[in-house]
């Protein structure tokens, strides 16, 4: 319903009523408006408000208002438009902006009702009204409270509407923010932060999600965690660490749903840990990374590193393993594997023969002739370090079947 001012059509009473009651009426309203606010002040702890308070006088107004367009129904017969309805729905839309339920507002309504109708009836009594006038004068100002209730309880929605679209902006906001690159100073995170309503931590732990249509159910994600699944990179964000209960969260909410989960980090590497977070469901996707959803970061942090730029991993294969550059493909291949296992096991010919599959002896001519293409790099700690990072990276690549740039990089799956 729209939240401005607005004309309701009132509905006739129930039956007509004398129109010369409103003439007994009226001299009984100033004296009712103030019974009535003192009823629902008395009743209503809520209301409890100073004098002079804007929602006291919004109340004040809107009991006097109703009265007089009550009494007005009863004075014409035809239907008439009145702009009451804005006075109920701003009350309304109080209530839920102080986050109260409709009780104590609907209770103020019923309240008003029941003094109305007891000075109505002193009235009958004076003047000696029929039975039957005062049941329909009954009917009438009984569905006019109802009528008055409606609109509050429209109010009341919109408000919550209003309030939770605000909210949800605010998030979406504040998860920007924090995902930034370069992080934004903190008292403007904080700024934020208090406006959506969502506690600061010292760490969190960012998620990227596999792109999907619908996500199964984020309703079941606690209020704490930020979500965006509206862009072509959806992410949550936990407050701190990823535990087995966020585990169990992520599961019913995302179902099968591919997740990488990030590290957990201070807020201001954020952006760092959604960024690694990506990149290892982009492996998941590439088949580089082939362990079961959700995918922990933590567990893959070296993949990761000799993964990260697969066009610097060329660079770095032609280069390090330049003195195999004359070497025809097969013979390189071999070469390489046997380095490969060498560098990462230390090994003596026969426990390298077992990986390779080969006799030892097979093992000690192919380390002689590493040694002679490579001479004494391989007794260089730093060329070591370089080359095994480097045959790693090679061999995680070939794993995933990730394209090969050129002929020096070991590109082939090992023998055996």
């Amino acid at each position: 319903m729209p939240s401005d001012v607005q004309a309701i059509a009132l509905a006739e009473p129930p039956e007509p009523l004398p129109r010369e009651l409103a003439g007994l009426i009226r001299p009984e309203l100033p004296s009712l408006y103030r019974e009535i606010v003192a009823a629902i002040r008395r009743a209503v702890p809520e209301y409890g408000l100073q004098q002079g308070d804007a929602y006291e006088r919004a109340i004040r107004l809107g009991v006097r208002q109703s009265l007089d367009t009550f009494t007005d129904r009863v004075a014409t017969t035809r239907k008439r438009a009145v702009p009451l309805a804005e006075v109920h729905r701003r009350l309304g839309r109080y209530e839920a902006q102080e986050g109260r339920s409709l009780d104590a507002l609907q209770s103020a309504y019923r309240i008003g009702g029941r003094v109305a109708w007891r000075r109505a009836m002193a009235v009958g009594e004076r003047h000696h009204l029929a039975s039957h006038v005062m049941n329909a004068f009954a009917d009438a100002l009984f569905a006019y409270i109802d009528e008055l209730s409606e609109l509050a309880r429209q109010g009341y929605l919109e408000a919550e509407a209003d309030s939770a679209e605000r909210l949800e902006s605010l998030r979406r906001r504040l998860l920007r923010t924090l995902v930034a690159e370069p992080p934004v100073p903190r008292p403007t995170v904080e700024d934020i932060a208090a406006q959506a309503r969502w506690r600061l931590p010292d760490e969190v732990t960012p998620a990227a999600l596999m792109p999907a249509e619908k996500f199964p159910s984020l309703t079941a994600l606690p209020d704490d965690v930020l979500a965006d699944t509206a862009g072509p990179h959806p992410y949550l964000l936990i407050p701190g660490p990823f535990d087995e209960e966020r585990r169990e969260a992520l599961d019913v909410a995302l179902g099968r749903t591919a997740v990488a989960v990030g590290l957990t980090v201070p807020l201001h590497r954020t952006a760092d840990s959604l960024r690694w977070a990506r990149q290892a469901l982009g492996m998941v996707e590439s088949g580089a990374i082939r362990t079961p959803s959700p995918v922990r970061v933590e567990e893959h942090l070296l993949t990761l590193w000799l993964l990260t730029d697969p066009a610097l991993v060329e660079q770095m294969a032609g280069r390090q393993l330049e003195p195999l550059a004359t070497v025809t493909a097969g013979r390189r291949e071999r070469l390489v594997e046997t380095l490969r296992v060498w560098l990462t096991t230390r090994g003596t010919a026969g426990r390298i023969a077992e990986q390779l599959h080969v006799h030892p002896q097979t093992v000690r001519y192919r380390m002689r002739t590493l040694g002679q293409h490579f001479g004494s790099q391989l007794s260089e700690p730093d060329r070591r370090f370089a080359l095994e990072a480097t045959l790693r990276a090679l061999r995680l690549r070939d794993q995933a079947d990730l394209p090969s740039a050129g002929p020096l990089t070991g590109r082939g799956k090992p023998p055996g």
